[in-house]
C-alpha cells in the first residue's frame, strides 16, 4: 500500500491495489482460527484441525449419511469417508445404525464432538470480544454488515474446506 500526497488539497491519499482486499481477508480469517485452534489445544482438543470444524457442522445435531456430508463440503462420498474415519477416530463422531434404514450407517457428534463445537463458539465469542475492542463494535459491525451484504445470503458455505483443497 502506498500513500500519495495530493498536491492541490495537501491531503493523503491511501492507494490500495484490488489484490490485497481478498490477502487482508484471509488474513483476518487465518489470525481467527490459528488463535481459535490455538485456545481449543489448551482447552483439551489439541487434535482439531479447521477441517474438523467444517466436517462437524456439516454432520450436523441430527447426523448425517457419507453421502450427505459429502455433498455439504463438496467432496466425494470417499473423501467425506475418510474424514469420518479421522474423526472418529480422535473420538469427535460415531457410525450407528439408521433407524429408519438398516442397510445405512448415520453419522452422529458425540459428546467429545459437541464439547469441541460448544468450546468452539464460546472462544469465537472472545476473539470477536478482542476484535470489538480493538476496532470499535461499531466498526466491527459495519464491517459485518458490509461483508454480509456483499456476500449474501449464502455467502458461508460448508464447502470452503473442498474448495482450499483444490
Amino acid at each position: 500500500m502506498d500513500n500519495v500526497v495530493d498536491q492541490n488539497v495537501n491531503q493523503v491519499v491511501d492507494l490500495r491495489n484490488g489484490f490485497e482486499l481478498p490477502l487482508l481477508l484471509f488474513a483476518g480469517f487465518r489470525t481467527i482460527i490459528d488463535e481459535l485452534h490455538a485456545e481449543l489445544a489448551r482447552q483439551g482438543h489439541p487434535e482439531a484441525r479447521p477441517a474438523h470444524g467444517f466436517a462437524l457442522q456439516a454432520i450436523g445435531p441430527e447426523g448425517a449419511t457419507a453421502s450427505e456430508i459429502g455433498r455439504r463440503l463438496g467432496v466425494s462420498k470417499q473423501a467425506a469417508g475418510k474424514t469420518v474415519d479421522r474423526l472418529e477416530a480422535l473420538g469427535y463422531a460415531e457410525r450407528v445404525d439408521d433407524p429408519g434404514d438398516a442397510r445405512r450407517k448415520v453419522v452422529r457428534l458425540t459428546p467429545h464432538g459437541l464439547d469441541l463445537l460448544a468450546r468452539s463458539a464460546a472462544v469465537f465469542e472472545q476473539i470477536r470480544g478482542r476484535w470489538a475492542a480493538a476496532l470499535g463494535e461499531q466498526r466491527l459491525r459495519e464491517l459485518e454488515d458490509g461483508i454480509a451484504r456483499l456476500t449474501g445470503p449464502t455467502g458461508f458455505r460448508l464447502d470452503a474446506a473442498g474448495w482450499f483443497g483444490g
